[in-house]
């Protein structure tokens, strides 16, 4: 029998909506714009800006955002909330009832494939999951749920992950500090070995391709594709895949091409968006340490886990909550997007095909309005299945890896990978936050840390 994986906390139960969608005249639309897209856009929705994150940790922007939701809300009521944008139906959901029946709903009626994403995604990986559509969706789909093994805790390259984490952070915990930079360096090995294979440890010209295409696809349908610079990635991507090192992901992509899958899985493609979803994870495993370095309690339970675990195949359960933690309180997905395939009726009235539905993350996440827990580290919420009524955990309205049929693939290998680094880079030691914004146990926690500012240094145990 196949052990599951630790829960996703998902949105409420499904349901119809009971309020109608309220169109916004341009006052009530500028608002939402700038208080709540604006910045989103602006920071880089493919790939950060960094000037832009350390404003928007300044200025506190995610509050920001869940503040002008709020408002809004209490304006207009419950209902999606449809912006006056001339040549767009976009709408804004404000409350989890909603937004469980648009992840539920996906692909159909609510399709991934946007048209934003399309146009963004498309620098990249033409032919990614993501911006996919019907019979060639559905088999990449599968394909990248088997490939990287989702609901399943420990993937099968498990051991050589946890191998490459120790070897590639060595150089760190000598040094007994680290800082964004130096970190991602790391990282970068770290997902280039895991991804696919030693050979391509040292290939940083592969990712400063794919971070200046993410840098257009910022731009979305606004820049011009770079069409000759797509094929080098692709075709540098392929190169890695066919020597199919055993240990990567590139191994067990080679053995689960074709055959009930079909032929159409551009398997560039989909490579290529795991390169670049690795990078989120980065973000989220750098301010985890950044929670455990606030919360000494939690971080000795941590490390007497850690000390406990098998060698080669540890099962970190508590590390795994504190990664989820981090990506909950501070998403690196600020949206997730859903476009309606045909019109759909909502409380009432009808939301014509090809409404974008937009699910603004830090709202989800961060409600203090109808999550008494939101501002707070809660790693128990990951890990207990009968939470008490009332808590923030028995109202399932945290997404961290999206929720509903199309849920991150990845979320599972994602998770192991992240809470092996973490272990392998603090070893036996506490880590001490020496830089940026806090997130200690004293008070609510900050709605936007600038993971770019973090820098930690290391401790024996007191």
């Amino acid at each position: 029998m196949v052990e599951q994986a630790q829960h996703d906390r998902a949105v409420e139960e499904p349901g119809t909506s009971s309020a109608a969608p309220v169109r916004l005249g341009a006052g009530g639309t500028a608002r939402l714009v700038a208080g709540v897209l604006a910045p989103m856009l602006a920071q880089g929705i493919i790939v950060r800006r960094p000037a832009v994150v350390r404003l928007l940790d300044r200025w506190q922007g995610d509050d920001r955002a869940v503040r002008a939701l709020q408002r809004a809300r209490a304006r207009y009521g419950r209902g999606p909330l449809v912006l006056r944008i001339p040549g767009r139906s976009v709408a804004l959901l404000t409350g989890a009832q909603d937004a469980a029946r648009v992840l539920a709903g996906s692909p159909e009626p609510f399709a991934p494939a946007t048209t934003e994403k399309r146009a963004a995604l498309q620098h990249f990986q033409p032919g990614g999951v993501l911006i996919s559509d019907g019979a060639p969706r559905a088999a990449r789909r599968r394909w990248n749920e088997d490939v990287l093994q989702l609901d399943v805790p420990l993937h099968e390259q498990a051991a050589a992950i946890g191998a490459v984490a120790a070897e590639e952070l060595a150089p760190l915990r000598r040094a007994g500090s680290w800082d964004w930079p130096t970190f991602t360096e790391a990282w970068a090995r770290i997902t280039r070995r895991v991804t696919l294979g030693d050979g391509a440890r040292d290939d940083v010209g592969l990712t400063d391709e794919l971070a200046r295409l993410r840098g257009r696809a910022n731009w979305a349908y606004l820049r011009r594709t770079d069409h000759d610079g797509r094929r080098r990635l692709l075709a540098a991507v392929q190169d890695h895949l066919d020597r199919a090192e055993p240990g990567s992901l590139a191994a067990t992509v080679t053995a689960a091409a074709g055959g009930e899958h079909g032929a159409d899985l551009d398997l560039p493609s989909q490579v290529a968006h795991w390169l670049f979803a690795w990078d989120a994870a980065g973000i989220a495993t750098h301010r985890a340490a950044a929670l455990l370095a606030g919360h000494p309690e939690h971080a000795a339970a941590v490390r007497a886990e850690v000390a406990a675990a098998v060698p080669g195949r540890p099962d970190l359960p508590l590390l795994r909550a504190t990664v989820l933690e981090s990506v909950r309180l501070w998403p690196t997905t600020l949206a997730v997007l859903r476009e309606t395939t045909r019109p759909t009726d909502w409380g009432g009235r009808t939301a014509p095909a090809g409404t974008t539905f937009v699910l603004v993350s830090s709202l989800l996440h961060r409600d203090d309005e109808q999550l008494p827990e939101a501002d707070r580290f809660v790693p128990r919420m990951w890990l207990d299945e009968t939470a008490p009524a009332g808590t923030s955990a028995s109202l399932r309205s945290m997404v961290p890896f999206s929720a509903g049929p199309a849920r991150c693939p990845g979320r599972d290998l994602v998770l192991h990978t992240s809470s092996v680094v973490l272990a392998a880079l603090l070893g036996p030691d506490e880590p001490v936050q020496t830089a940026g914004r806090s997130a200690p146990d004293t008070g609510p926690l900050p709605r936007t840390l600038d993971h770019t500012a973090l820098r930690f240094a290391l401790r024996p145990p007191s």
